[in-house]
């Protein structure tokens, strides 16, 4: 057993000699030959036999080589188109093959059934993503970009295209220049708007629609433009801002904006922009609702005015009683979803309100909220997904 390999190969070679010994001795014998040319015969057989597995030998050398060269060629070429397209490795290699591993060719090929991929995902949920910022003193622009994973929401591609829309929607002329306030913007506006892209993996001039098609086609899922917004103060004053969950400036999950305005033109912005950045924080993590008390809406201030009342009931007090602990909770409520009512988060033993009558007394000159804006990604449509099955479930029965 321990010399198997050895003899299965000595005993090939053997035969094959013994075979010619035998003819050869043969012949000898029948032409009077000696047994020293029978042996010289013998070797030269076997020195031809062991050239011929060294000929095979090397031609199975020169064979490898080839195929490890070619591999590595393809390996080099796969990792080329997906360091330019950022494409799944199986679509990268897939569209080499099909294009006999012309990288243009399959560049081209990988875009074509990309967009074809990116359009077949085009009605799958996409509620992860980014909100990107882009913004001036008097003026910010804010849009939310989503898409189907985290994974995609980090990918630099992805978060590039992010601030590219919103630095092109901050340019937009419109009625937000003159007046003061909150602005949603038409995504169809921003679809047919142009942009123009420096990119190594996306670049050139062409739509927000397009781009959007080209990149959802690289990531391989759904991305979606859903919304965006514009905010300008008109008068002397600034538009503070603050993101939360930040992977590079201009990119974030939470948004806080909110703009403050002072009475005389003069007066200088320094501390109203530090305050204002503190505020847009305060925005993030307080979660205001409105302004003032007296913008609170009807039918949520009844609303909570019901829910309390009902409360106040169980305890079988009086109805004096009950009417006074329903105030007493309503102020509490006020305090929860009214900006100007809400405790400072940077020193909770002021209110808003109070911190502004510190900083027009600071400022020499009135200071007042004018607006404010909180988005959070994804917020809103898991809810509308929710509703939109249950439509269906509903056609369906």
């Amino acid at each position: 057993m321990a010399f198997g390999g050895g003899a299965k190969r000595s005993l090939g070679s053997l035969l094959s000699i013994r075979m010619l010994n035998g003819s050869s001795t043969t012949a000898s014998a029948a032409n009077g030959g000696c047994f020293s040319s029978c042996v010289s015969n013998t070797r030269v057989t076997e020195t031809q036999i062991r050239l011929g597995l060294a000929n095979t030998q090397c031609g199975s050398a020169v064979f490898l080589r080839r195929f490890s060269v070619e591999a590595s060629d393809h390996m080099s070429l796969i990792k080329q188109l997906r360091q330019r397209t950022s494409a799944p490795i199986k679509d990268v290699k897939a569209a080499l093959v099909d294009c006999n591993w012309e990288i243009e060719d399959a560049l081209k090929e990988l875009r074509r059934r990309g967009k074809v991929l990116a359009t077949k995902k085009s009605s799958r949920m996409a509620s992860e993503g980014l909100l990107a910022l882009a913004h001036s003193d008097s003026k910010a622009a804010l849009i939310e970009l989503n898409c189907e994973t985290d994974f995609v929401a980090r990918n630099e591609i992805f978060q590039f295209l992010a601030l590219a829309l919103a630095k092109q929607a901050l340019l937009l002329e419109g009625s937000s220049q003159q007046v003061s306030g909150v602005f949603p913007i038409a995504s169809e506006h921003l679809q047919d708007l142009k942009l123009n892209l420096e990119h190594p993996k996306i670049s050139g001039e062409t739509t927000v629609q397009n781009a959007i098609t080209e990149v959802a086609a690289v990531m391989g899922e759904n991305i979606k433009l859903r919304r965006g917004f514009v905010m300008s103060t008109a008068s002397h004053g600034v538009v503070s801002t603050y993101l939360h969950s930040s992977p590079q400036p201009g990119l974030g999950r939470i948004a806080g904006i909110l703009s403050l305005e002072v009475e005389d033109k003069n007066a200088e912005l320094d501390a109203i922009q530090r305050i204002g950045s503190e505020l847009a924080m305060h925005v993030v993590a307080a979660k205001p609702l409105f302004l003032t008390k007296e913008l609170v809406s009807t039918d949520a201030l009844e609303s909570e005015r019901e829910i309390l009342k009902s409360q106040a009931e169980s305890t079988g007090k009086s109805q004096m009683a009950i009417d006074k602990i329903v105030e007493g909770r309503l102020r509490k409520y006020y305090e929860e979803v009214v900006l100007m009512e809400q405790k400072f988060i940077v020193d909770d033993s002021v209110n808003v309100k109070t911190l502004l009558d510190k900083l027009s007394k600071e400022v020499g000159s009135p200071v007042k909220i004018k607006s404010f804006f909180r988005m959070e990604v994804g917020e809103g449509i898991q809810r509308l997904e929710e509703s939109s099955t249950s439509e269906n479930l509903a056609e369906a029965v």
